[in-house]
C-alpha cells in the first residue's frame, strides 16, 4: 500500500479512505495493484452508472480526444449540440433548457442562483437529512451539522423541515417574513441513508409550489438517470420539478453536470451572470452522449428496475436471517441496509472478501452498483454480504 501512503502525504486527510489501491475497472468489477478482483457496489459514489470503462464511453472519449478536447461555451460545437438533442429526448417534458456544469455541487449552486434571479426571493426551504454538496451555497441547504458547523455563517434565509412537518411547510411558505422563493428536495435522500419520502409528500410539495409561485428544485444527482429503475426518481410519484440538478454518472465517469429547467427560468438571466470555463467541453459531451446511448439503447434503466428488485429481495431475505439488520429500503440500484451497529468493520471485511460497499453515516450500508450488473453478479454480491453480516454477528454476539 505504498502508493496510498504516498498519496496521503500530498492530499491530506480530508477524505475517508479505504485501504485498497484500485488500478483497473470493467463493468461491475475493479482490480487492485495485486490484481485482486472486487465486486463494486460502491460505484464511485454512483459515478460508474453505466459500468467501469463502458465500451461506448471509452470509444467516444478516444475518438473525441483525437479531434478536440476543449471548446468554451462562447463558441459553438457540434458534439455539444448532439448531446443536448439526445438529452432533451430523455429529460422531463417541461425542462428543455440546460446549463452545463462540472459537478453536482456546481449544478446545485447554479440552480439556487437561477431560482433566486427568477423569483427575486432569498428564502429557501430544504429538508432535514438533505445533502446537496459542500460549497457555500449547496452547503447552506445541506442539513447535516457536521458538514456545516466549521463554515458558519452560510447563506441566510434557509429553513429546514422534516417529511412529517407538512403543516410547518405551509406555515413557513405563507409567512412573508421568510420570503421563500425556492424549495429544494432529493426525491430519495442518498447520503442520509436512502430515505424514501412519504407517499404523497412530493405531490403535495409540487402543488404548494405551483399555488404559491415557488421554484421546486429536484436534486437528482444521485437518484437520476435510471438509478432507481426509472429515468428520473420523480417519475415514481409522477412529479416534475421546475429545475433539476444532475451530475455523477451523466458522462460515464468523466466530470460533468447539468442544471436543467423550464425555459423561462434560464431566460431571465443576462449574458455573463453565470458561466463556467470547462462546462460543456466536447470531451465530456461525447462521453455524455455515449452514456445516454447506453442507458436507452442497452436497456440499462429497465435492467436497473429488474436487477434492483432481485437485489432488494435478497437483502430483505438477509434481514429475516440476521437480527443486526434493522431495515432495507430503496428503489432500483439505489439501496440501503440500515444496521443496528456501526458498519466500519463490515466495510473493511468486505474489502478482504472482494466486495466494495459504501456507507451513509455510521450504521447504513449504501449500495450504488453500476446499472450493468447482471443476476449472477447480484447473487455473488448477496453471497458476500451474507458472509459479512454473519461475521459481524459473530463479532457482536460470539
Amino acid at each position: 500500500m505504498q502508493s496510498v501512503e504516498t498519496e496521503e502525504s500530498y492530499v491530506g486527510s480530508i477524505f475517508q479512505r479505504f485501504p485498497v489501491n484500485i488500478v483497473k475497472g470493467k463493468g461491475c468489477k475493479v482490480w487492485d495493484t495485486r490484481d485482486k478482483e472486487y465486486l463494486d457496489c460502491m460505484g464511485g459514489y454512483g459515478v460508474a452508472l453505466v459500468g467501469h470503462c463502458n465500451d461506448r464511453v471509452v470509444k467516444a472519449i478516444t475518438e473525441q480526444a483525437q479531434n478536440l478536447i476543449t471548446c468554451h461555451m462562447s463558441v459553438y460545437n457540434e458534439v455539444r449540440f448532439s448531446f443536448l438533442k439526445k438529452f432533451n429526448n430523455i429529460s422531463p417534458r417541461n425542462l428543455q433548457k440546460s446549463f452545463f456544469t462540472n459537478s453536482g455541487t456546481e449544478s446545485v449552486e447554479a440552480a439556487l442562483k437561477f431560482a433566486r434571479k427568477f423569483t427575486g426571493k432569498s428564502g429557501i426551504l430544504a429538508l432535514n437529512g438533505g445533502y446537496h454538496g459542500k460549497t457555500f451555497g449547496s452547503l447552506s441547504v445541506t442539513y447535516n451539522e457536521k458538514y456545516r458547523k466549521s463554515f458558519l455563517p452560510l447563506l441566510p434565509d434557509v429553513k429546514f423541515v422534516s417529511y412529517s412537518e407538512a403543516e410547518t411547510i405551509f406555515e413557513i411558505i405563507n409567512n412573508p417574513e421568510n420570503n421563500i422563493g425556492t424549495v429544494i428536495i432529493e426525491p430519495i435522500q442518498g447520503e442520509t441513508g436512502i430515505i424514501m419520502p412519504p407517499p404523497n409528500f412530493l405531490k403535495t410539495v409540487r402543488e404548494t409550489c405551483t399555488n404559491n409561485d415557488l421554484i421546486l428544485i429536484f436534486d437528482e444527482i444521485q437518484s437520476g438517470l435510471g438509478r432507481t429503475g426509472k429515468m428520473w426518481a420523480g417519475q415514481h410519484w409522477e412529479v416534475e420539478p421546475d429545475i433539476m440538478c444532475l451530475a455523477k454518472g451523466i458522462a460515464g465517469g468523466v466530470p460533468m453536470g447539468l442544471t436543467v429547467m423550464r425555459p423561462k427560468i434560464l431566460e431571465c438571466l443576462k449574458v455573463g451572470e453565470h458561466s463556467s470555463t470547462f462546462a460543456g467541453n466536447p470531451l465530456a459531451c461525447a462521453a455524455g452522449s455515449a452514456t445516454i446511448d447506453a442507458l436507452t439503447d442497452d436497456g440499462l434503466v429497465t435492467n436497473s428496475e429488474k436487477i434492483g428488485k432481485i437485489f432488494k429481495n435478497g437483502l430483505l431475505d438477509l434481514k429475516e436471517k440476521y437480527k443486526i439488520i434493522r431495515d432495507v429500503r430503496g428503489l432500483g440500484m439505489m439501496l440501503g441496509v440500515e444496521m443496528r451497529f456501526d458498519v466500519k468493520d463490515i466495510l473493511l471485511d468486505g474489502i478482504k472478501n472482494g466486495i466494495l460497499l459504501l456507507y451513509s453515516g455510521r450504521n447504513i450500508l449504501r449500495l450504488l452498483p453500476p446499472l450493468v450488473m447482471n443476476e449472477a453478479e447480484v447473487n455473488e454480491s448477496l453471497r458476500l454480504i451474507d458472509i459479512l453480516i454473519r461475521n459481524e454477528e459473530k463479532r457482536r454476539f460470539g
